[in-house]
């Protein structure tokens, strides 16, 4: 039986209302959002994920940048520490929460431009910002061709967009369709909340299939990362490796 787009958004909304991270947070101890504790978890996220700088325009002075997922916020506080106008978009509750909280601690505007809604209709009008960030979001929406056309529509000419979508091709993938595992089990195997539910939602695509999701863009480079799935080898010793063939991640880098 297939399942409605409101459906999705409504699961989507619940699901993601426990922000994404928040696992590793209760793994480090963390049970509150303060400055000190917001800081020990960004030490790990970034730890876990060190290319994720490198994806980030060093001085952001002046540039207006969304965020469409935002998760535990590690991001965007990066994005904010690196002079960016903020604004950013999030179907739950939890995550817009977050982030508000977080840049009020930076003393940055929050209230307005940190808002709650849908990727695949966003609640900004076209051509408003220079850059926009969307690391693990849109190919939980139900329509990955929508969400896309979405951050072509409020990127500007000469802009970039900065996309993470789940490699269909990676290790992790091709081991857990071995095990024949159901859809829900395999969208569990890559996100689950502390109840043990699986996300409502969750495509992986080719390299192929990026290019003709991002074929209204001038230039598109894809990047695959993060693989984690190699017992007793060094996870440091495969990044810039094996993980560009066989990630979990693939990175895009899309010019309007």
């Amino acid at each position: 039986m297939s399942v409605t787009q409101g459906a999705i958004d409504a699961g989507n909304a619940r699901f993601w209302d426990e922000l994404c991270g928040s696992a590793l947070a209760r793994s480090l101890g963390i049970e509150d959002a303060s400055a000190a504790s917001l800081r020990r978890f960004d030490k790990a996220y970034l730890e876990l994920y060190p290319y994720l700088d490198a994806y980030l325009d060093a001085d952001l002075t002046g540039r207006q940048v969304l965020e469409v997922g935002l998760g535990y916020g590690t991001l965007s506080r990066r994005l904010a520490e690196r002079g960016a106008e903020l604004y950013g978009l999030d179907i739950a509750s939890g995550p817009v929460e977050m982030v508000r909280h977080r840049l009020r601690l930076l003393g940055r505007p929050a209230d307005e431009r940190i808002v709650q809604g849908s990727a695949l209709a966003m609640p900004f009008a076209d051509e408003s910002f220079d850059r926009v960030y969307s690391i693990g979001c849109l190919h939980h929406t139900g329509d990955l061709p929508r969400a896309v056309a979405e951050v072509h529509r409020v990127l500007r000419p000469g802009g970039r967009a900065v996309v993470m979508l789940y490699n269909r091709h990676s290790f992790r993938l091709l081991m857990q369709r071995l095990r024949r595992l159901t859809p829900e089990q395999l969208r569990g195997a890559y996100d689950r909340n502390a109840a043990g539910e699986a996300a409502p939602h969750t495509d992986y695509v080719t390299r192929r299939q990026v290019h003709e999701l991002f074929r209204s863009f001038a230039r598109v480079r894809v990047d695959a990362r993060n693989f984690d799935n190699l017992p007793y080898v060094p996870r440091r010793r495969l990044l810039g490796n094996v993980d560009r063939l066989l990630g979990l991640d693939l990175y895009i880098v899309a010019d309007r």
